[in-house]
């Protein structure tokens, strides 16, 4: 192929090339898909319906759980539809679609990420600040950035790729339409434009993550200084999990974007992509519902009333 405009479609990387296998991928992901429809929507929901949790926690709760379900939506069902059809096609416009929604969502995650921490730090370590700090409005404007800078990062990113010329074939390789997986079909030397633009965003990433580390950091010393043990447990139980998922989501997306070329391999550019396009949104509803009483009370009144509605109206 000449150039991009001759391109009409695209090829995804296959999970496997035996039916067998194509089907056994199909069905994983779609238990793991469906899972993280019902964990991230009863949370939605049950922060919705319960005015206890309008808080400024839950709010933020709420924003990553629909960025959850968004990520998620935007590649699995399309891995799932290709294994499950014996196929690798994505046309252009829906790869273009991909990799702007998929930005998108993932970088207005970590933004999420890192309010969140910063909403755990004043919460345990300056509580009386807390209204003063994270206020309504204070709340709904690092929202509005967060993602607002989720938007603009995936505009950048995906007019900056798709004007590059694509020469080197369609192929690409990766189960959805990735950064680095497309630029590697660009024979132009404009890529490295690209290329500097994902080491710095990458360098703001991993800026994120210190502040994030520096926050939980502190929480933990102020959590040492807890007298009742009861107490310690439940904030090392909620905080942990929470640390490990945002760890494995930072380093992967870096591994991803940064690893030089003569290490990438299909194999290993699949296993890295899954922990930080597929596991997170799975693991989240679990680490934030399951590790949080208030919110299982309003998930469990939320099941139980449509339970109870439900013989009413039968």
């Amino acid at each position: 192929m000449s150039n991009s405009s001759s391109i009409t479609q695209f090829l995804l990387l296959a999970f496997a090339d035996t039916r067998e296998l194509q089907l056994l991928h199909f069905w994983l992901f779609l238990g793991i898909y469906l899972s993280t429809l019902l964990g991230n929507g009863l949370i939605i929901t049950a922060i919705i319906c319960d005015h206890h949790l309008h808080t400024p926690m839950y709010f933020f709760l709420l924003n990553l759980s629909v960025l959850d379900l968004g990520s998620i939506s935007t590649t699995v069902p399309k891995s799932m539809a290709n294994s499950l059809w014996d196929t690798r096609e994505i046309s252009y416009a829906g790869c273009v679609a991909q990799f702007f929604l998929f930005a998108f969502f993932i970088s207005a995650e970590h933004s999420f990420l890192t309010i969140m921490s910063y909403d755990r730090y004043v919460a345990i370590c300056k509580p009386l600040r807390y209204g003063t700090l994270l206020g309504s409005r204070a709340c709904v404007h690092m929202a509005a950035a967060a993602w607002g800078a989720g938007f603009l990062y995936a505009l950048l990113h995906t007019a900056n790729t798709f004007s590059l010329p694509l020469c080197k074939g369609n192929a690409v390789e990766q189960f959805f339409c990735e950064i680095p997986q497309v630029l590697k079909l660009s024979c132009s030397h404009s890529y490295l434009r690209e290329v500097g633009l994902s080491v710095v965003t990458l360098f703001i990433i991993f800026s994120c993550f210190i502040f994030i580390v520096a926050s939980y950091v502190q929480i933990f010393r102020a959590v040492l200084r807890i007298p009742s043990e009861q107490g310690r447990h439940k904030a090392f139980s909620t905080c942990l999990p929470h640390l490990a998922v945002v760890s494995l989501f930072v380093s992967t997306a870096m591994f991803a974007h940064l690893k030089p070329p003569f290490i990438s391999s299909p194999l290993l550019d699949l296993v890295v992509a899954v922990p930080y396009a597929v596991v997170p949104p799975a693991l989240n509803p679990i680490i934030y519902s399951l590790r949080n009483q208030q919110l299982k009370d309003a998930v469990w009144k939320l099941i139980t009333g449509y339970a109870d509605n439900s013989r009413a109206s039968a």
